[in-house]
This record gives structure tokens, C-alpha cells and sequence, in this order.
């Protein structure tokens, strides 16, 4: 005759968790449906990473054949075995000085990065959190330098001043042009503005730290992913500089992409599995680069891409 009756918050708990099972079955599905690619997505991301690793692809192929076989109609599509011996061959020419060109542009390109990525952290850390006379102005000349080619309105007057200074023909004068970075103070300041708060700035302000002292401890490291991408980008544009060097360093400090020159320059052909070998190994260190520093880039990217 008793009957067993559920209390009323369990009655409530099974009829209010009753009917959201299926709306979540729902909407998690829809959503899945969502994020999925379509078929022309998948085909069209095929595509690109086809068109971006084929010249890679290429120049290898070229570089592990002879200048015969590179020559042949139809090409050849599949790596050769003469890759160690052309490797081998480019080191080893004493006209190109592959190897010089190698150290000296580790010397320019490592010395132009590294000052360019601390002044454009200082510079942008001072336009964007400290407050003083003239940024505004500053900042208006700072933008101004960007828009003056280096290559077309630049390269003489900076080419008359090493003449004066006696440079010519020594790493201070392709260092000292490109020490400061107009695109890279720009870069750091507004990356400066979006990842350190004021907040933080002024707790540490109040705990008694000096201006350099909070650069050092609280603003460079909210700063790295920004400081790796601008290292990235001032070290592969300073890397593949070539009119610059030329001017100014001569055939007896080469850099990389002067090497790569003298070994196109033939008296009736040029040799291109050579080239093609020199150029393979040029971007080696470029390579290594990206392959240390890209989970810190795309780490950068999503933290940025999550920031509310």
C-alpha cells in the first residue's frame, strides 16, 4: 500500500537533466559539423603547401644532379646522387669563398639582429608606457624613416658617409647602417601595448622598482613571442641583403649571397647545380632558426589570438 515517492529536488534534477541531453547531443554535433573543411578546402590547402614546398623540392633536385642533367627537356623530378660531392665542390671553390661568406654574414646578420631586436624593445617600451615631451613627434619621425626606401634614396648618401668615415671594406660599415629598425620600434610598441597592462607596471612602481628594472624583469618576458618573430624577420632580410655588401665590403669580405654570386659567374655558362647547391646551403641556417624559435611563434600567435 506505501508507495516510494523521489524527493521533489531529485524529481526536479531528472526532469531538468532529462531534456538537456539531447540539446547538447545537438549542438555539439552541429558544431562539428561546423569546423569541418569541405572538400574544395582540402583541396585547396593542398595546393598551397604543393606550391610552397615545390621550389625546395626543385632547387634539391637541382643540386644533387650535374649542370647536364639540369639542362635536360624534360627536367628530371627525382633527387640525384651527386648532392655530398657538390656540397663538397662549393666549399671548397677558392673563387666564391663559400665559407667566408658564411662567417662573415653570421658575424653582420647576428650583430644587426641582436641590436635590432633590444633597441626596437627599448624604443617600444618608451612610446608606449612612458609618458615625456615630444612622443607623439617622435614616434611621427619614427614612422617617417619607414617611408624612405633604402634601396633608391638612401644608398648614396650612406655610401658617401662611409667614404668619409674610411669604412669601406670592413663590418662595421654593412653593421652600423641597419643597428636601428623603424618597422621594428613600430612592431614592439604596439606589441608592447597589447601584452603588458598598466596595471602591472604601476604595482611594480609601487613596489620601488626602477624604470629598467621593471623592462628587464616585467616587460621582456610578456615581450618574447614579439622579440622572436621581429629576430625572424630582421635576420632573413639582413641575411639575403646583397647590393648593400657588395658596395661596401668588396670580393675580399664576402658575404653569402656574394658567394652565391661569384659561383654563377662563368666565362661561357653558369654552372647551376652550384648554384643551386650554394643557394641549399645559404638557407640552412635560416632553416635552423625556424626550427628552434617556430613553437615559440605560434605560441605567440594562440596566446594572442585567445587574449580578451
Amino acid at each position: 500500500m506505501s508507495t516510494v515517492l523521489k524527493p521533489p529536488a531529485q524529481q526536479n534534477d531528472s526532469e531538468s537533466t532529462g531534456p538537456r541531453r539531447p540539446s547538447n547531443r545537438s549542438s555539439g554535433g552541429s558544431s562539428a559539423k561546423i569546423l569541418q573543411p569541405t572538400v574544395m578546402t582540402r583541396i585547396g590547402l593542398v595546393g598551397v603547401i604543393v606550391l610552397s614546398i615545390f621550389p625546395l623540392y626543385w632547387m634539391i633536385v637541382i643540386a644533387s644532379r650535374t649542370t647536364s642533367d639540369a639542362a635536360k627537356f624534360p627536367p628530371a623530378l627525382l633527387p640525384g646522387g651527386n648532392l655530398g660531392a657538390n656540397i663538397e665542390r662549393a666549399l671548397n671553390d677558392p673563387a666564391s669563398r663559400l665559407i667566408d661568406g658564411l662567417v662573415n654574414s653570421i658575424i653582420i646578420t647576428g650583430t644587426v639582429t641582436v641590436s635590432v631586436v633590444l633597441i626596437s624593445t627599448l624604443a617600444g617600451f618608451a612610446f608606449a608606457k612612458l609618458r615625456f615631451r615630444g612622443a607623439r613627434l617622435m614616434m611621427g619621425i619614427v614612422l617617417a624613416t619607414m617611408m624612405v626606401p633604402l634601396q633608391h634614396l638612401g644608398l648614396v648618401p650612406l655610401y658617401l658617409i662611409m667614404v668619409e668615415l674610411e669604412w669601406l671594406d670592413t663590418y662595421q660599415a654593412a653593421i652600423l647602417p641597419f643597428l636601428v629598425n623603424g618597422f621594428g620600434i613600430f612592431l614592439m610598441r604596439q606589441y608592447t601595448l597589447q601584452s603588458v597592462p598598466d596595471e602591472l607596471i604601476e604595482a611594480a612602481r609601487v613596489d620601488g622598482a626602477s624604470t629598467l628594472r621593471i623592462w628587464w624583469q616585467i616587460v621582456l618576458p610578456a615581450l618574447r613571442p614579439g622579440m622572436v618573430v621581429l629576430g625572424l624577420l630582421t635576420f632573413m632580410l639582413n641575411w639575403n641583403e646583397f647590393l648593400w655588401p657588395f658596395l661596401v665590403l668588396g670580393t675580399e669580405t664576402p658575404t653569402i649571397q656574394m658567394a652565391i654570386r661569384q659561383i654563377s659567374i662563368g666565362l661561357y655558362t653558369t654552372d647551376l647545380s652550384m648554384v643551386f647547391t650554394g643557394t641549399l646551403i645559404s638557407i640552412i641556417p635560416i632553416a635552423i632558426l625556424f626550427v628552434i624559435f617556430g613553437r615559440q611563434i605560434v605560441s605567440g600567435i594562440m596566446e594572442g589570438s585567445t587574449k580578451q
